[in-house]
């Protein structure tokens, strides 16, 4: 996906919390309706509180979006074409947030456009002179990777918490050196992510942070791809545990207490093997979105692209030597071909007398060819 390419790019010159999370909402149109229509909301409660500040109005004669708006309407701040878009905006939020039924892009597109006359009453009333607001336009459907809804949920709230933050900012108050850098990278990570690499969770080991990227979320932590932690992966496995990234628990320290005879030693080696496991992962995904139509071959941090002549190579001793009991056993199961064998290569470690030193050949004799 582009993310230069968004409507709302001029709000930059205004705020750029403001125009990140603009951006957002123009993403998930045609994505999830209610995320639009909700996170809509907050985005123009947040327009209101900076008018309200920029006005001096006094903080307490205010909690709801609804109050804000009646407070502007009341001392003449807002004109009735603008207080309606305001209402629109509160009202089918309202709806998105707590009704079950199905919204539709209709919907959504309507409330698009009194953001839009918000927006632009904001920029012209409060903004720089030098800014110039565009003409509207329809969105339009993207046809690039796409964020998941999930993922889209966990952008939006972390970029409108980082615009309440800019909002709730003394106006006549220094920012934090360190602060006013963390804004700036979470801003930066956030507009250059690609779909599926948004952080969905973290997961700590003595105070050490890994942050688990929305794709992997419910990736199946195969054992054998943990060299040091095959085992006591295995074993949490059949105690329910650990099967999956989502399984995981938010803390390590102490996942060795649902299996015996495991210690922190066994916790401390799962979180560095997570990390290359990550990083793995991440490579892999980044060459098959830049390949698209490809087919590979993984064994670790290496990988083949599997051409049409390699998929035809048979497994046969004449052409694979030093590893006949696995040979056997793929014949067993009629994997016959180079290209029958699982994109996962290091899952071959399962048979019996198989180890990963024999898969490496494998693979090493199938890179040569």
């Amino acid at each position: 996906m582009k993310m230069d390419t968004y409507f709302y790019r001029f709000l930059e010159n205004v705020s750029k919390e403001l125009a990140l999370v603009a951006r957002e909402l123009e993403f998930s149109i045609f994505t999830s309706p209610r995320t639009m229509l909700t996170h809509a909301r907050v985005f123009v409660e947040n327009i209101l509180d900076q008018v309200i500040r920029a006005e001096a109005i006094p903080s307490e004669q205010w909690n709801s979006l609804k109050d804000r708006i009646d407070l502007l309407d009341k001392h003449g701040y807002i004109k009735s074409e603008i207080r309606d878009a305001l209402h629109h905006v509160r009202q089918i939020g309202n709806q998105a947030a707590h009704d079950a039924r199905s919204f539709r892009y209709s919907e959504a597109l309507i409330s698009w456009e009194s953001v839009y006359q918000i927006v632009k009453w904001y920029v012209e009333v409060y903004g720089p002179v030098h800014v110039k607001v565009p003409e509207y336009q329809d969105p339009k459907p993207r046809m690039e990777k796409q964020y998941d809804i999930t993922e889209i949920e966990v952008r939006l709230k972390s970029l409108e918490k980082i615009l309440t933050e800019s909002v709730q900012q003394p106006i006549n108050d220094q920012v934090d050196d360190n602060t006013e850098i963390n804004i700036i990278t979470n801003e930066s990570q956030m507009e250059t992510l690609a779909p599926g690499y948004t952080t969905i969770r973290n997961i700590s080991y003595k105070g050490e942070q890994l942050g688990i990227p929305h794709f992997l979320r419910d990736a199946f932590l195969l054992p054998q791809r943990f060299t040091k932690s095959e085992t006591f992966l295995i074993r949490l496995g059949a105690e329910q545990q650990a099967r999956i990234m989502s399984e995981l628990p938010r803390r390590l320290e102490g996942l060795h207490h649902h299996v015996k005879r495991f210690g922190e030693r066994n916790d401390e080696n799962l979180f560095e093997e997570l990390k290359i496991f990550i990083e793995e992962e991440k490579f892999r995904r980044k060459l098959t979105l830049e390949r698209p139509g490809e087919l590979f071959l993984f064994y670790k941090e290496k990988h083949i692209v599997l051409t049409e002549k390699l998929a035809n190579v048979p497994l046969t001793t004449e052409e694979f030597s030093g590893i006949p009991s696995l040979l056997r056993q793929l014949k067993q199961d009629q994997i016959e071909m180079v290209g029958q064998l699982p994109r996962e290569l290091v899952i071959l470690a399962k048979y019996e007398n198989v180890g990963t030193g024999t898969v490496e050949n494998l693979f090493n004799q199938i890179t040569e060819k």
